[in-house]
């Protein structure tokens, strides 16, 4: 009973240091937190941006007429660019798709009769 007593103190004693160093660490994250706000000179920059847009003259934005690549599309260019067909190797090269997006994408490009098998692994533009 006696061995279990002191056991008992000893992780007390160890847990009044542990919660010593929870306190301090939690004092310094507090002062980190205080010290972060921005400071001023951002404060001043956005001011100024925003005095200099409600001084220049508004204009109409310029139409974005950037398409995404899609999957298939990247597929599509590396076929058609192939004289004599593209391989799946090469395809796997030029496009860095993993095995199963390739596949999908060939699948799909065929059923919609953008391209064909010429034999077996290459592809040819319909």
């Amino acid at each position: 009973m006696k061995k279990l007593q002191v056991q008992l103190k000893a992780v007390s004693k160890e847990l009044g240091k542990l919660s010593k160093q929870v306190e301090k660490v939690a004092a310094q994250v507090a002062k980190q937190a205080k010290a972060k706000p921005a400071p001023k000179k951002k404060a001043v920059k956005k001011a100024a941006a925003k005095k200099a847009k409600k001084a220049a003259p508004k204009k109409a934005a310029p139409k974005k007429t950037s398409k995404k690549s899609t999957v298939l599309d990247s597929v599509y260019d590396v076929v058609r660019r192939a004289r004599s067909g593209a391989t799946i190797a090469q395809l796997k090269l030029k496009t860095g798709l993993n095995p199963r997006q390739l596949s999908n994408a060939l699948y799909k490009l065929s059923t919609r009769g953008k391209i064909m098998a010429k034999a077996r692994g290459v592809y040819v533009k319909k």
